[in-house]
């Protein structure tokens, strides 16, 4: 166990949990949640990676990162994660099992509640909220976003997100 991943995961949850309580004062896409769904998504960010500290994840993590990486341990510590973490758009991805898996077109994308995407973007911006660079999330998005693999509907949504949160940052900046 190393004090650093100690240390990262919990400034990461921290500023998770940062960047959700500032979505939810200050972007339609959250308050227009119903109660029950803006305090799940609060709720959501409590308990925010908690599978990194069992122990199927945390030595795969802490050794891939801040020690000597181990290629398999790592990814099925990742595999682990993402099938635990419905925050994760991997989670949301379907392979059929039909024997032609590989043909275009057979990963099938699941929508995902609009709960566990404002937790995935909440994700993505801690890594800006860390940097003390609100808008790092955008470039890093632009950079990503083709790997990325969404049902249409998560896709508008996220997107929808992601210009609301980049409106309010330059409204809040303005005003400054």
């Amino acid at each position: 166990m190393s004090k650093q991943y100690d240390d990262y995961l919990r400034e990461h949850i921290g500023a998770v949990q940062e960047a959700a309580q500032w979505m939810v004062d200050n972007l339609p896409s959250a308050t227009e949640l119903s109660n029950y769904d803006r305090v799940k998504f609060l709720n959501l960010t409590k308990e925010h990676d908690e599978s990194k500290f069992t122990e199927e994840e945390y030595f795969a993590y802490d050794a891939y990162f801040y020690g000597t990486p181990d290629e398999d341990e790592f990814n099925f510590a990742w595999l682990h994660h993402i099938h635990n973490n419905p925050h994760h758009w991997q989670h949301w991805l379907l392979i059929n099992d039909d024997g032609k898996y590989r043909e275009p077109g057979k990963v099938v994308t699941l929508e995902m509640p609009e709960v566990y995407a404002l937790e995935m973007i909440a994700d993505w911006w801690s890594f800006s909220w860390r940097s003390g660079n609100l808008f790092e999330m955008f470039d890093w998005y632009q950079k990503h976003k083709d790997c990325i693999v969404l049902h249409p509907n998560t896709l508008k949504y996220v997107e929808q997100v992601l210009l609301e949160i980049g409106e309010a940052l330059k409204k809040e900046m303005a005003s400054q």
